[in-house]
């Protein structure tokens, strides 16, 4: 580990554990964001249960949410089966490194264990948390089924909302660990490779969650 490195794993974790702490603990900044947005179309959805008897669209919609939330935990899984044996091939994976032009592959098998951990952790997180998603949207449909018709049931129509809205952030948390593990892959090749990339990844994430036509459309709506 080279004085590069510690400042490449620093800036790394500041712009993930950093972002996801100001974005989602600070209130203020959250109701600027698109997720934000999102809560409050899931509220108004769930209350719009209260006068429609026929919700198999509703179910639907939730089953679309599952699939799509089970299809990246799926996936959390057969990356952590790749980096498995990435581990176990660090001789392997240098050679491969070393023919790419400005490279600067790990210099000895504890550095390459060392990169291939990091990446291992983050999809492990991944995989927390979207299974977590999948399993409170599974409990979001039971209670659409629940709730009852009329507005003396609005507070059913509530908390199937912030169940909702609580697998909606798990899911949300889930895919950022994807864009960061992303960023984390670009140290295998280059301390550097990692800040710019983290930063970059940064960025997108600020500009998708609080300066994209998305957000200003949910947020007119």
């Amino acid at each position: 580990m080279t004085l590069l490195d510690w400042a490449a794993l620093a800036v790394f974790f500041a712009c993930w554990i950093g972002y996801a702490g100001v974005t989602d603990r600070i209130a203020s900044i959250r109701a600027r964001s698109v997720i934000a947005a999102m809560d409050e179309h899931r509220r108004r959805w769930m209350l719009a249960l209260l006068d429609r008897a026929n919700r198999i669209s509703d179910t639907a919609i939730i089953g679309n949410l599952m699939t799509s939330t089970g299809f990246l935990a799926n996936t959390s899984i057969f990356i952590l089966g790749g980096l498995v044996a990435l581990l176990a091939a660090p001789d392997l994976g240098r050679r491969v490194l070393e023919t790419l032009p400005w490279a600067q592959p790990p210099g000895t098998n504890g550095a390459w264990e060392l990169r291939v951990l990091l990446l291992m952790l983050i999809f492990v997180r991944a995989f927390f948390e979207l299974t977590w998603a999948l399993r409170q949207f599974n409990y979001c449909s039971i209670l659409i089924g629940a709730i009852g018709l009329g507005p003396e049931h609005a507070n059913e129509a509530e908390v199937a909302a912030r169940v909702a809205n609580r697998a909606a952030r798990h899911f949300n948390t889930g895919l950022r660990a994807y864009y960061f593990g992303l960023a984390a892959l670009a140290w295998i090749v280059h301390p550097a490779a990692l800040i710019a990339s983290s930063l970059f990844v940064l960025r997108e994430l600020h500009r998708r969650e609080f300066n994209s036509a998305v957000r200003d459309a949910l947020s007119e709506g």
